[in-house]
């Protein structure tokens, strides 16, 4: 369930996607299914894609939406707690809801670092849930130390999640400790999965799109190093916020560096890259 700018008791995704569906052909979108992008062109000024079937697609700028597989808990009815209290990652836009509240964060790397320290000055509590033996061996350092000395965060290590309960809503966790075996259930209604995920980019080095360390396309400031344009860029003007160091290359949503990663965030930035394109189709 979604809880969308419009929709106050909340939409499925599914229901969300149909109705774009519907609202797009209004707008003679032409949509395929079923036909997988095996390749892509750029050229100044022209980009071309190749689907398996053999089809040819040319156009002048392409917007690159393909999103990110994120690592699932894979217990029960995790689907049915999908925005109604369990979340896939964490920014710093969704701190300011769990004020007063008790904030639980899976995982034991760089992001659930991150997400607990967005939510402790917010929450009451901030439990991070970890499996391995400590925080040191997965945390960058500086994480390490500002959780430590957070008064409200909590460290479960060699915790493990194992089951979510509620009634349409998330309610409570089941939490294991792995050196005793005991099982104990805690209240729940914030619960944020940071275990990790693979973005949909291995179509880009064919390209020479830029990505981060973890697969992420960089896009408009984030390619530039000390004001310096990135390399082999062939325009005069910096990369449009979106835009890739492809020119005529844009991405938006979860598939790009530093986005936040929820559905209101991802369809503003569909909205401006759309913007951002007929500013570079008026360029000539």
């Amino acid at each position: 369930m979604l809880y969308y700018l419009g929709f106050p008791t909340g939409i499925s995704g599914a229901e969300l996607a149909e109705r774009a569906r519907e609202q797009a052909c209004r707008f003679g979108t032409e949509i395929l299914l079923s036909r997988e992008g095996v390749r892509g062109e750029f050229q100044p000024g022209r980009c071309v894609g190749y689907l398996a079937d053999g089809t040819k697609i040319v156009s002048r700028a392409v917007i690159c939406a393909t999103g990110v597989e994120y690592a699932h808990l894979g217990l029960p009815k995790e689907e049915e707690y999908i925005g109604a209290g369990l979340y896939y990652g964490a920014g710093s836009s969704e701190a300011s809801l769990t004020r007063t509240e008790h904030v639980y964060v899976v995982g034991g790397g760089n992001s659930a670092g991150q997400a607990v320290m967005h939510f402790a000055p917010f929450a009451s509590r901030v439990s991070i849930v970890v499996r391995g033996d400590s925080l040191e061996s997965s945390l960058s350092q500086y994480l390490v130390d500002r959780i430590c000395a957070s008064t409200n965060v909590d460290v479960l290590t060699r915790t493990e999640l194992t089951g979510l309960h509620g009634i349409s809503q998330l309610q409570a966790i089941a939490l294991k400790d792995r050196n005793t075996g005991q099982e104990r259930r805690v209240a729940a209604h914030w619960l944020f999965v940071c275990i990790g995920g693979v973005p949909h980019t291995e179509w880009a080095p064919e390209l020479g799109a830029m990505r981060d360390e973890r697969g992420y396309l960089m896009t408009g400031p984030d390619l530039l190093r000390d004001g310096r344009q990135p390399p082999n860029w062939p325009l005069d003007r910096d990369p449009y916020y979106l835009e890739t160091n492809v020119p005529g290359l844009f991405a938006v949503g979860d598939v790009r560096h530093g986005a936040v990663k929820r559905c209101a965030s991802a369809v503003g930035e569909g909205a401006m890259a759309v913007a951002f394109v007929h500013r570079y189709l008026a360029e000539g």
